[in-house]
């Protein structure tokens, strides 16, 4: 697969996300979708993995959906990090919580480190031909998956994406943005951690 795809800008991307959350739904980001998240306003049930083990996100969110039913989750995770851990994906559809819904931003490069082409991207391969990232969630065992190449189109059906019994896939092609600093700890991450668990246990939104 050659990568000529249309691209959103990640913003845009997230911040139609940002529009879209109920105030009971726990959002997990990682990496530049962390930094863009806390920017927009990250929510009391929000968990941005800042500082994080990069590729942990699929897992931690699974983790929260099996123990929030009654919840949605949502993931937000780079290309770069899910390729650190695509074993979570066949984690995540045998477990098949109805309630989780995994978006993964694809950029093609390791943008806060220094935009690096990622080995999935076409510039990070010798065939020049990027992995498809639809095929491989299917092959996994997602039935549901989406893709989205332009933030009108996303805004339009993400609704109804998120919606959907899950677990859910959505690819979003987004536009890297070289030299994009890295996303700053908004506090001590087992304290953030902590308070997280109590209001989940407590029903706080």
């Amino acid at each position: 697969m050659s990568d000529a795809r249309e691209r959103m800008p990640q913003r845009e991307a997230m911040a139609a996300l940002h529009a879209a959350r109920r105030a009971e739904d726990v959002i997990v980001t990682s990496m530049g979708a962390a930094r863009i998240w806390m920017a927009l306003g990250a929510g009391p049930l929000d968990l941005p993995l800042v500082p994080s083990s990069m590729g942990t996100a699929p897992s931690i969110g699974l983790g929260l959906a099996l123990a929030q039913p009654g919840r949605r989750v949502i993931v937000v995770n780079g290309d770069g990090a899910m390729l650190m851990n695509l074993g979570s994906l066949v984690t995540i559809t045998a477990a098949a919580p109805a309630n989780l819904t995994l978006i993964l931003v694809d950029n093609g490069v390791y943008e806060v480190t220094g935009a690096q082409p990622t080995p999935g991207a076409a510039a990070g391969r010798s065939d020049g031909a990027s992995v498809d990232f639809e095929v491989v969630a299917r092959a996994c065992g997602f039935r549901s998956v989406h893709h989205f190449s332009n933030a009108a189109s996303w805004t339009q059906n993400i609704e109804r994406v998120l919606n959907e019994a899950g677990p859910t896939f959505v690819l979003l092609d987004v536009i890297s943005v070289p030299g994009t600093p890295g996303p700053r700890s908004p506090g001590p991450a087992a304290a953030r951690a902590i308070e997280l668990r109590r209001r989940l246990a407590s029903g706080t939104d």
